[in-house]
């Protein structure tokens, strides 16, 4: 079975923004980035999520690293593309901005629920409601209650889907409660949206992971995705093992926040600068050498950058 006949399972990574030294997106960074996912078994690639640093980027570049992404992944993997936030009027008005590019190339919207505000579950219904009535294009809610304060419950996300069922097509859940994500596998599309937890959904029914691993490790993490979906038994025991072996790394990628980790283990692989904008900052000293230790632990070599 080819995986990339269904967009909504396997592994899509969400892609981080390279930066050059003075702050500007690095662009030939990000062209390398794209191969490097496309070449390692990646499924499909989520532009503009969380991860990407969006907020921080201005309007123009968010439409720049759209057109980009578009032009050199040239259809080569399936594109989603993340539109969210805690106004639902601009988040509406930016879908509506993007219909033409949207409908051309991209296969689903993220939408991440509303931060900071913390709407009952009648606002986050009414606030994706909102969105399903401005698009025909598929969206994949994205429930992350430790960085939105709010958790966008089982009966909300059926009622969307049940009033919604061919716009509100899948969730990407990072509420990192099984028990909640066992309430919504049967009948729904569940997509994990934490790397530790991915083989632990997967076994509960979900269809994949929507991972910030994989930007630095996409060829590890197309096998532990690969493998956990897999009917062969032998198979899924491979991709437990691989992601057993990792769980130690991914805790060190969150320990001072995303994507300040991921970005230090892909500056540490000599892929890109080591760059964040404010408020984010690059990893500490501490967090660099103890990725480096992990680094050599699992590749047996010794991390050199060569982006300095």
């Amino acid at each position: 079975m080819n995986k990339r006949q269904n967009i909504l399972q396997g592994l899509g990574t969400a892609l981080i923004t390279p930066f050059l030294p003075g702050g500007a997106i690095d662009y030939p960074a990000l062209a390398a980035h794209i191969d490097h996912q496309i070449c390692s078994g990646v499924d499909y690639l989520v532009v503009l999520g969380t991860t990407s640093e969006a907020p921080t980027l201005s309007h123009t570049e968010r439409r720049e690293v759209i057109d980009f992404v578009v032009r050199h992944n040239a259809d080569r993997l399936p594109l989603v593309l993340g539109i969210g936030g805690n106004n639902t009027q601009a988040v509406i008005e930016q879908i509506r901005s993007l219909d033409t590019t949207l409908r051309a190339h991209f296969k689903a919207i993220l939408s991440v629920c509303p931060y900071y505000n913390r709407p009952s579950q009648e606002g986050l219904y009414q606030h994706f409601a909102a969105i399903a009535n401005a698009t025909l294009v598929p969206i994949i809610l994205y429930n992350v209650p430790s960085r939105t304060g709010v958790n966008l419950l089982p009966e909300t996300v059926k009622r969307l889907h049940q009033d919604f069922p061919q716009t509100i097509v899948a969730i990407k859940e990072a509420c990192g409660n099984m028990e909640q994500i066992l309430c919504l596998t049967e009948g729904f599309t569940v997509l994990s949206g934490d790397d530790s937890l991915a083989i632990e959904v997967i076994k509960a029914g979900g269809k994949g992971l929507i991972s910030v691993a994989s930007n630095a490790y996409p060829a590890e993490f197309a096998q532990i995705v690969h493998g956990a979906l897999s009917s062969d038994p032998a198979e899924q025991q491979k991709a437990e093992t691989l992601h057993e072996q990792f769980m130690p790394l991914v805790k060190l990628l969150f320990a001072e926040g995303n994507p300040t980790g991921v970005k230090a283990a892909m500056y540490l692989q000599g892929r890109i600068h080591n760059v964040l904008r404010l408020p984010l900052v690059p990893a500490s000293e501490e967090l660099l050498a103890q990725l480096s230790e992990h680094l050599y632990s699992l590749f047996n070599e010794i991390p050199t950058n060569k982006q300095d």
